[in-house]
């Protein structure tokens, strides 16, 4: 005979075998405490995704609790303490001075930082699509890759002078050549398979370049712009370190020439933290250029 559900106690199921005979099989009584397994999950969550940032905070108290150390024994006379050269950095900035010291030095910096992104990348796509253009610009970036920039400051000097034009070029000559061959070595390493599926599909050359080759060396870019970024500011320190006695350059040796140790640990340390900002901004874009190509890829 056919089962029939009936009435029976809460939390049972009640099937009738036949007349007058019933069996009730206990039914599994476990939604109500996944409530709080699922908020101690989301807790575990929330404490897991906090302990990156945990972990660099821990590692930037031990650095400068090492540098505070290491400051107080001292180990020379011309390493202040951390809480002197953070002391000093408020000052500067109290007084104006590093924010004169840097409305001389950004724009350079920013001008040469810019040609190099975009000669720098064009180049580099260029050098790995044509063989032609690999053969004229390859030598002349290895060139000016391998080369003593203390050498050629002299050079940029005697050609251009001490004004903004030598800076700028300074910066471009060491960092023009870390995107460029980043960038070149991306397009290289496309895989040769995915090449040959396009052609195989009739595809043609735009579609190869756009669709594949560039996606695939996006990574190699930015890393390529970041080294480019890191060479940039390098660049600018030297120039005006070595050019001409301006900006945050001129800052670092006028409180080193009277033995002013932690505004001048200040100011090095000032120009690192904007670098560091920069390279976090484009770490930013870099992540959303790659959430973008994966939400395009999945459409299509």
């Amino acid at each position: 005979m056919p089962h029939t559900l009936v009435a029976g106690a809460p939390g049972a199921a009640v099937h009738a075998a036949g007349p007058g005979t019933s069996v009730s099989t206990p039914m599994s009584v476990g939604a109500a405490p996944a409530a709080p397994a699922q908020t101690q999950a989301a807790h575990a969550t929330g404490w897991q995704r906090h302990v990156p940032v945990l972990w660099k905070l821990a590692s930037f108290a031990i650095f400068f609790g090492l540098w505070e150390i290491a400051g107080r024994i001292p180990i020379s006379l011309a390493f202040p303490p951390f809480s002197k050269v953070a002391v000093a950095m408020f000052n500067l900035l109290a007084s104006g001075e590093l924010i004169k010291a840097y409305a001389n030095t950004l724009p350079p910096l920013i001008a040469g930082l810019v040609i190099t992104a975009v000669v720098g990348v064009v180049c580099g796509i260029a050098m790995g699509l044509s063989r032609l253009t690999e053969w004229a610009l390859y030598p002349g970036m290895v060139i000016m890759q391998t080369a003593p920039m203390a050498a050629i400051i002299p050079l940029i000097t005697f050609l251009y002078g001490i004004g903004i034009t030598a800076k700028i070029i300074a910066v471009v000559i060491l960092s023009l050549p870390m995107v460029t061959m980043n960038c070149y070595s991306g397009i290289r390493q496309t895989n040769a398979s995915l090449l040959e599926m396009t052609r195989s599909f009739m595809g043609t050359r735009r579609q190869q370049v756009t669709k594949i080759i560039l996606p695939h060396a996006s990574g190699m870019i930015f890393a390529g712009l970041r080294l480019g970024i890191s060479g940039g500011f390098i660049g600018i320190v030297l120039a005006e370190l070595l050019i001409t006695p301006t900006g945050i350059g001129d800052t670092i040796s006028y409180y080193r020439s009277v033995a002013k140790y932690a505004e001048m640990f200040a100011a090095i340390v000032s120009i690192i933290v904007l670098a560091t900002l920069v390279l976090t901004a484009l770490q930013l874009i870099e992540r959303r250029v790659f959430k973008a190509l994966g939400q395009q890829h999945t459409q299509t």
